[in-house]
């Protein structure tokens, strides 16, 4: 396959699934059930077209860096606004990862959704959804990029609500779309700093500004503040703290929308701008990226520990790991970062599945029952579910341990690389930068806790309510995308060694790239004195490669820490709630604050209206007191004094203009009245009246 040829199965690989949109959102009333049917063949095709690309990038461009192609689009002033779009190697793997989940939720959601009212417009969302993120994923600069985020934004909100005459879909929605604004506001202002100072969207033109040394205002601080900038952006698509709150709340979406927008694709939205643009961020933001990412991590999952609804766990838990991802990327761990996102896709959107298989199948028991009143997403109405939906559990066992870091999935193998490079970068860095790998496997073990405190409660022991013994497994349509994800967990398609990732392929084609920012900037800070280094090595790449040797050398001493905490978390839930050893509820009376704390998610949405929101609030009711008293003052008074000059210009034109007039007509009158007599109608009359007017006027002027 040719450059060109590569490129032009690109724009159709983009526009496909906008075809899929088009069709059901026209047409979709008359296709009724087969609108799923439609989208789904278009998503079919798409990944295949995808697989292409990705092979033919992958193996036989893999050494090339990116194949694109730009063109001016227009030229406002002295500017010349380019655009385009290109494939690089985390764009051709993340194409596959946004085609392939699309399809399997695709085929889930004509299961999960029938009989749905609005089962076509489903369709049409998730095609304009496919769309936007493969828009993100083919762009190669920031204009392009920055258009498909927003139509990624708008899709998920029709998502988030697409049951909207639910109050908490529609509120949801609405929290999602505006917390996503607030990242979105900073990513622009990010955008124009680029763009003011170097000119162009495209980002090899900015990268090769910044390697040459030209710097916004002059000044690395602005290029720092530049980076955060475009790093806000992805905290709000990637839902890292203080803007994580959007996503528990986008679990009243449909089961189908949170395993693809909110576990695989959307969110990793963010990790993939922070992975593409990587060679912009000067030491100090990374240094603040990989403090945002931990502290997303730790509270995440701290969150996760007490929480019922099953969603919400696997809500918090997808917001923990994209922490772990931003973390990685913070540390200079750009493949293990990017490693992770590829592979908690697999084994996230397994999970979010799995538990949307298991609703569906609390849904049909509770119908059969006539019970309206229980929820079927609360993990203590279930219990013993293993027996009665064996498929579902096995595959939601399996991602589990890879979700956890076990050995033999991928799981373990991202984890690991992400925990050995906090360790790396820690040294290098020394003083309070430990608090992070700390914070990092403190989450690793909570991960493994929260994650099996599910599976015992949900799918071991005896039913808990008779719904969950009325359950049974789903069909293959649901039960295919499971195993498929579940599959894909396995380590050996990422490494042939089942313990180190380095030595497999993905590594070998998603390398560290070359950082285009001066070592002054971005890397140096990695150096220390006592490496006694020389001088001339003070540079980049002398950092990359001790950041590099310092992993590889915590690599096993981060796996069996890992596997040591992760166990440690595992057998505690094993403890509690499958063997009785500890009582759940003696500790939740014990820790009570804590649990509280917890369990409303550090109240935080509490702090937010207690303080921004009411803030919000009472700006807009000193607006609206100002706009009633004082505008609406000043207008009552204007009209008052409107009347009251009225007034008295009617006064004063009744009395004096009318006055003079008639006073006018009555003098007139009256001479005219005098006068008329001498209109006789005689012509002798007229000839002495004229003579006697001559002498007159002779007698006065002569």
């Amino acid at each position: 396959m040719t450059h060109d040829t590569l490129l032009t199965l690109s724009v159709f690989v983009l526009l496909t699934p906008l075809l899929s949109f088009m069709i059901n959102i026209f047409f979709g009333n008359k296709l009724g059930r087969l609108s799923g049917v439609v989208g789904t063949t278009i998503l079919g095709i798409d990944l295949l077209m995808a697989a292409l690309i990705a092979f033919s990038k992958l193996v036989t461009y893999g050494g090339e860096h990116i194949i694109q192609t730009r063109f001016e689009w227009f030229s406002p002033g002295s500017y010349a606004i380019s655009v385009g779009y290109g494939i690089d190697n985390i764009a051709a793997i993340m194409l596959m990862v946004v085609t392939l989940i699309s399809f399997l939720v695709h085929l889930f959601s004509t299961i999960y959704m029938e009989g749905d009212r609005r089962y076509p417009k489903f369709y049409a969302y998730l095609g304009l959804f496919t769309f936007s993120m493969l828009g993100i994923v083919m762009a190669n600069n920031f204009l392009m990029m920055y258009i498909f985020w927003e139509l990624v934004g708008i899709s998920s909100y029709l998502l988030i609500g697409f049951w909207y005459e639910k109050d908490s879909a529609s509120n949801a929605g609405k929290k999602a779309f505006i917390t996503n604004r607030i990242g979105d506001l900073g990513f622009f202002a990010g955008i124009m700093i680029l763009f003011m100072t170097y000119g162009s969207f495209m980002f090899e033109d900015i990268f090769a500004g910044i390697a040459s040394g030209t710097l916004p205002f002059n000044n690395p601080t602005m290029l720092t503040l530049a980076g955060i900038g475009i790093f806000m952006g992805a905290m709000g698509k990637s839902a890292q703290w203080p803007l994580h709150v959007w996503l528990p709340d986008a679990m009243e979406g449909p089961t189908p929308v949170s395993a693809l927008i909110h576990a695989a694709t959307m969110v990793a939205a963010g990790v993939y701008l922070v992975a593409k643009v990587f060679w912009m961020f000067t030491a100090d933001a990374l240094t603040f990226i990989a403090i945002i990412g931990t502290i997303t991590a730790f509270v995440s999952a701290t969150i996760a520990i007490t929480q019922v609804d099953f969603k919400k766990v696997l809500a918090y838990s997808t917001v923990s790991q994209l922490g772990f991802m931003i973390m990685s990327l913070g540390t200079g761990g750009y493949t293990n970062g990017f490693f992770h996102l590829v592979t908690h896709a697999w084994f996230k959107a397994a999970l979010f599945l799995a538990a949307g298989s298991v609703i569906h199948a609390m849904h049909h028991a509770m119908h059969h029952m006539h019970d309206h009143h229980s929820d079927p997403q609360d993990i203590n109405n279930m219990g013993g579910l293993r027996k009665t939906m064996p498929w579902t559990y096995r595959t939601f066992l399996f991602v589990t341990l890879a979700l956890a870091g076990i050995p033999l999935t991928s799981g373990f193998l991202s984890k690991d690389g992400i925990l050995a490079g906090t360790l790396a970068w820690a040294k290098l860095t020394g003083g309070w930068h430990w608090i992070v790998p700390v914070m990092a496997f403190t989450a690793a073990g909570m991960t493994a806790f929260y994650m099996f405190r599910l599976t015992i409660v949900a799918f071991h022991g005896e039913p808990k309510t008779k719904i969950a013994g009325h359950t049974h497994e789903n069909p293959v349509r649901i039960v295919l995308p499971l195993v498929v994800l579940s599959v894909l967990s396995v380590w050996f398609f990422y490494s042939p060694n089942p313990i180190d990732a380095s030595v497999g392929w993905f590594h070998a084609r998603v390398v560290q790239p070359e950082t285009a920012v001066p070592a002054a900037y971005q890397w140096e800070f990695l150096i220390q004195d006592h490496q006694a280094a020389p001088a001339e090595n003070h540079g980049s790449h002398h950092a990359l490669n001790a950041l590099q040797e310092e992993t590889h050398h915590y690599h096993y001493l981060a796996m069996f820490l890992s596997l040591l905490i992760a166990g440690t978390g595992i057998a505690l839930a094993f403890a509690i709630y499958q063997y009785k050893l500890i009582s759940a509820d003696a500790l939740e009376k014990r820790f009570k604050k804590l649990h509280t704390f917890s369990y409303n998610k550090w109240y935080f949405d509490e702090l937010y209206h207690a303080t921004v929101i009411a803030l919000m609030l009472a700006v807009s009711k000193a607006m609206a007191w100002f706009d009633s008293v004082v505008v609406d003052g000043i207008v009552n008074l204007s009209a008052g004094l409107a009347t009251v000059a009225g007034k008295v210009t009617g006064l004063f034109d009744h009395v004096v203009v009318d006055g003079a007039v008639n006073l006018t007509a009555r003098v007139t009158g009256f001479f005219g009245s005098r006068l008329r007599k001498l209109q006789t109608g005689n012509i002798q009359f007229y000839v002495v009246m004229l003579l006697l007017g001559v002498i007159l006027l002779f007698y006065f002027f002569v």
